[in-house]
């Protein structure tokens, strides 16, 4: 029988968090107006954990303003949000880290419930989702890429999330240890989520109000160039990840080129017993021959891309988890 009280389950939460090293990391350019009220309210919302700000080459006082603050101010001068990731996964030693953008558009106070959830779930990502009341703070044509972007990837990689363009998340140690952030820009986001669901860890999403920017503080989130940036990641990590797929789909588009190309030779064979048509022939042979070498192709590094993941997956289980 459990004989304990919501006092008790609460207080042995605190406790549980209370040993644990949380980083929130706030990587930021040009966020002057919205840093110190995001450093404030993570501050509030876990006392405990430690804050770290990386400047990706701000024009404006964003250092200045976060280290009044009281955060602690990095500076990656390589830009791009992606490159900033890299660089606070490989500095920053913690238990669990707190991903978040440094706009003061998502909501802090649900902070403890993710480190919660990852922890009581024994997890290694948690995705704040979305939710929003505001046009302006996430605009229709953001709202229209995330769901078609979402859906690619559901698509491609099989069950996926409801919103993996959120810049909210917890990770464990283990996933930030074993990431290998290749991006550059914004679509990291979406490495982020395919790299969990191609190890297959265990995740989550949790529901998390959305607000709008503050006053003077300017999104730098471009519909249509990032959005095309991300499908490219996509299209590419699809590539890397499952090769023998992509190149199928390649050789097959090909053979069935080749074969519409043969036709009409083919029925002239027949019927004369001549291939009058000689440079068709010689086109869909080639053709035919390359499809044939992209299916190799595809064999061959599916090979590869099985070993690769054995040899992530060996690496994530040498770090242990968390409490274990």
């Amino acid at each position: 029988m459990n004989n304990a009280t919501p006092a008790t389950a609460t207080a042995a939460k605190a406790f549980a968090l209370s040993g644990l090293r949380v980083a929130v990391l706030v990587p930021c350019y040009n966020e002057e107006a919205a840093i110190s009220q995001v450093i404030a309210d993570f501050r509030s919302a876990l006392p405990q954990a430690r804050i770290y700000v990386y400047d990706n080459n701000s024009k404006d006082g964003t250092q200045a303003v976060a280290a009044q603050a009281g955060a602690n101010v990095r500076v990656e001068r390589r830009q791009g949000k992606g490159n900033v990731v890299r660089r606070m996964f490989a500095d920053i030693e913690a238990d669990a880290y707190i991903l978040v953008d440094g706009d003061a558009t998502y909501d802090a106070a649900s902070a403890p419930r993710m480190l919660q959830t990852l922890l009581d779930e024994e997890l290694d990502m948690v995705v704040g989702c979305r939710v929003h009341s505001q046009t302006e703070a996430y605009r229709p044509g953001h709202v229209f890429g995330n769901a078609m972007l979402t859906g690619f990837v559901a698509k491609l990689f099989g069950r996926s999330f409801t919103d993996i363009l959120s810049g909210y998340r917890v990770f464990s140690r283990r996933f930030v240890k074993t990431f290998p952030a290749l991006s550059a820009g914004f679509e990291t986001e979406t490495e982020l989520t395919v790299h969990a669901l191609e190890l297959r860890m265990p995740v989550t999403e949790i529901s998390t109000p959305y607000g709008a920017r503050p006053e003077g503080s300017v999104s730098k989130l471009s519909t249509y160039r990032d959005g095309w940036r991300i499908l490219r990641l996509i299209l590419q990590l699809y590539k890397h990840e499952r090769p023998l797929a992509f190149f199928s789909a390649l050789a097959g588009m090909l053979a069935l080129l080749s074969m519409l190309l043969a036709i009409p030779v083919v029925l002239d064979w027949l019927a004369t017993g001549l291939v009058p048509r000689f440079p068709t022939a010689i086109l869909s042979t080639g053709i035919m021959i390359l499809a044939s070498l992209f299916l190799v192709a595809g064999f061959i590094l599916q090979t590869v891309t099985r070993g690769r993941q054995e040899t992530k997956r060996l690496l994530y289980l040498q770090i242990p988890r968390w409490g274990a």
